[in-house]
């Protein structure tokens, strides 16, 4: 708020169609990863591994999009000390890049315990627990996208 003409400059860096390829890429590994709950729910294990599959697909594309932008600004000698508005989209974006590995850990965890039939319709807190983090991740994004690369 106190730097405003700062942040406006700099956003213009960012690139918004990385940004936008991601934020399509999360909508749709939570979408994946809604069928793969109703799938558990139906007792079917396999297509729940499928679909969790299929999320971590769109998980690795988002990684990839996003370690692309990360390279780009290493390369131009950007860092978190290089001012204000890169502090604070590198603090943000980087804290939330973490958080979509660790879901991923999560969604491979849960794939391999449902492939091994550790879930059922009866049973399957684990993968609705996963899906809730996923999800998680999913809104944190949908509130940093607008807020680092379109807000002005």
């Amino acid at each position: 708020m106190n730097n405003v003409e700062l942040f406006n400059e700099f956003q213009q860096n960012l690139d918004r169609q990385a940004a936008l390829i991601n934020t399509f890429a999360l909508i749709t590994s939570s979408y994946f990863v809604v069928r793969a709950v109703s799938a558990i729910r139906e007792g079917n294990s396999q297509h729940c591994v499928r679909w969790l599959l299929a999320a971590l697909v769109m998980g690795v594309v988002f990684l990839v999009v996003k370690g692309g932008e990360y390279s780009h600004h290493l390369g131009e000698g950007i860092n978190l000390s290089t001012n204000t508005f890169y502090m604070f989209y590198i603090s943000l974006t980087f804290f939330h890049f973490m958080h979509v590995i660790m879901g991923m850990v999560i969604l491979a965890a849960v794939a391999i315990k449902a492939q091994k039939g550790g879930y059922s319709a009866a049973e399957h807190t684990g993968v609705e627990t996963g899906a809730s983090y996923w999800h998680m991740v999913d809104l944190l994004w949908l509130i940093l996208f607008p807020l680092v690369y379109v807000m002005r």
